[in-house]
This record gives structure tokens, C-alpha cells and sequence, in this order.
């Protein structure tokens, strides 16, 4: 089981919430808004998803490295070397 399963229906719902704010930046563009207003809802796209990752990441640790942890050192260090390698990963620009 997964360290995001007691929460899957609320990660759903913050996905779709993302999926309509990234329709309506198509549509802003199709529709030749200005191009501040449109970076600015790209800004909340962009903080929508890093509040998804944050909670993926919380979870992960919480759940995914104490249970490995619980196992064995090397089980948890190995967890442990997988979350700082996503996390690199989200903060790379």
C-alpha cells in the first residue's frame, strides 16, 4: 500500500481542480488574453502541483521510509536515497 492511500480521493480532487485551471490557460491563450493575467494563473498552476508533490513527498516519508526503516538500515536508507533523488528532481529548474 502506498503512503498516499488514505488520501487518493483528495489528490483526485486537487488533480482535477489543475486539470480545469490548465483548460482554462488553453482557453486564455486561444482567446488572446493578456499575458500577465495568463502568467498569473500559470503561477497557480505551478503552486497547485508543488502542493501536490509536498503532500506526495510527506506522505512517502510518513509512510513509504518509517515502514522500510522498520524493516532494516539498509531497507531505510534505500527509501531514504529514493525520496532525496525525487525530491531533487522537483526542485531542479
Amino acid at each position: 500500500m502506498h503512503g498516499y492511500a488514505s488520501s487518493t480521493e483528495q489528490y483526485l480532487t486537487r488533480l482535477r481542480r489543475i486539470e480545469g485551471q490548465v483548460r482554462g490557460l488553453q482557453r486564455m491563450v486561444s482567446e488572446g488574453e493578456y499575458c500577465i493575467d495568463i502568467l498569473t494563473q500559470v503561477a497557480a498552476v505551478q503552486s497547485a502541483i508543488d502542493s501536490v508533490a509536498l503532500g506526495l513527498v510527506q506522505d512517502h516519508l510518513g509512510h513509504c521510509v518509517v515502514q522500510a526503516a522498520k524493516e532494516s538500515d539498509e531497507a531505510g536508507a534505500a527509501k531514504v536515497a529514493e525520496a532525496t533523488q525525487a525530491i531533487a528532481r522537483l526542485v531542479k529548474c
